[in-house]
This record gives C-alpha cells, sequence and structure tokens, in this order.
C-alpha cells in the first residue's frame, strides 16, 4: 500500500553516530518524527521507557511477536529489538515522515513490508575512530567493546543493500547529508504523487504506477 509520508530506516554499528544525527534532523524538521522500538535490554544512563525505547520484559516481547505486532524484529549484541508496524502505518498514513534506527537485518524486513522505505547507512571514518568513540562513550566493558568492533565488521559488509551511505567525519556534514537525502526524497515524482494526489489530479496527471 502507498502511504503519503516517507519511511527511512537509518543503520549503522554501534558509536557510529546514527542516533546523534537523526536527533539533531528531528530539531531541525518537525515533519520528521521518531518511531520508538521496543527493547529487552535494561536502560542505560539518562534513558526513560517510551522515549528513546520501549524497555518490555522478554515475556512481552514474545507476545508481541506472537500477535504479529512487530513489522520487524532481530536478536542484537543479546537483547531484542522491534518495531511496532501500527505505530509506523498510522503516523505515515497521515502524511508524516518517520525514521527508524535499526540494524541492517531489521532494514531488509523494513524494505519488504513497506517497499518505498529509503534505506541509510551510516559508516565511521575507521575502525580506529570507531573504537575510540566506543570508548568515549563509556558505557561498556573493554570485552564488550571488542565485541561491538568484531559485530561492525559484519555490519558495514551490509552496506551494498543500502539506499545512501553517510561517513560521520565531521559531524555537521554528515547531518547535511542526512538532510539532503530526507529532502531529495520528498521531492521525487513517487512521493510527491503520494503526499500531493490532490494537486495531482487537479493538474490531470494521470501518471502510471
Amino acid at each position: 500500500m502507498d502511504y503519503p509520508g516517507n519511511l527511512f530506516v537509518v543503520s549503522a554499528p554501534s558509536g557510529a553516530g546514527k542516533s546523534s544525527l537523526v536527533n539533531a534532523l528531528m530539531e531541525l524538521d518537525a515533519l520528521v518524527s521518531h518511531s520508538v522500538s521496543h527493547t529487552t535490554r535494561t536502560p542505560r544512563g539518562q534513558e526513560k521507557d517510551g522515549r528513546e525505547y520501549h524497555f518490555v520484559s522478554v515475556q512481552q516481547f514474545d507476545a508481541m511477536v506472537q500477535a504479529d505486532a512487530f513489522v520487524e524484529w532481530a536478536n542484537v549484541h543479546g537483547n531484542r529489538y522491534g518495531t511496532s508496524r501500527r505505530s509506523i502505518e498510522e503516523r505515515i498514513s497521515r502524511g508524516g515522515d518517520v525514521m527508524l534506527e535499526i540494524d541492517y537485518q531489521g532494514a531488509a524486513q523494513i524494505k519488504r513490508a513497506f517497499a518505498n522505505a529509503v534505506l541509510v547507512f551510516v559508516l565511521p571514518p575507521s575502525l580506529q575512530e570507531l573504537h575510540a568513540r566506543l570508548l568515549r562513550r563509556g558505557e561498556d566493558s573493554p570485552d564488550v567493546i571488542e565485541q561491538r568492533l568484531a559485530n561492525a565488521v559484519q555490519e558495514m559488509a551490509q552496506v551494498e543493500k543500502f539506499d545512501f551511505v553517510i561517513i560521520n567525519e565531521v559531524f555537521e556534514r554528515a547531518l547535511f547529508d542526512l538532510k539532503t537525502i530526507v529532502h531529495a526524497q520528498r521531492l521525487k515524482v513517487a512521493a510527491q504523487r503520494r503526499a500531493r494526489a490532490d494537486t495531482f489530479k487537479s493538474l490531470h496527471l494521470n501518471l502510471p504506477e
């Protein structure tokens, strides 16, 4: 089904900066809203339930899987993460743009469910810089950091399956790149036709699907 709103998926290895980019974009663009995923992991730092994630028990997560409530879900770093189908459809059906932060496995599932979804992958400038960012974050033990770096190599190998790639070397430049992707998607003929169907109809533009 075609919806008037756009769906963006941003993926990246842990520490590449995708959350910072998405949060900065939403401060600049009121038309973009963030989809809050469900997860079985415990909150970190100042995270709050319903803001960064919906924090649920394994039993609650299993119940949602059985009820087919997720458009995608996956095991990531030993925890489960899932995206509510209903929350996405409600927003993009009203013409809003939704941005998801999920791993590459979830991105592939989203693309199968929403053919018009735009997939964006954020890369670090180097593995050395990724390691330094994980250290500066101060949230993980050395063993966990090493595991995240090993996972990052596997995750980054999936970049060719995405529509766009941003190298987050200079934050301001990477943010500009993300803004450009969002704006360009809104101006595509297919996206404009979905969002401005009345205008196309009034201009007698009966374009083929």
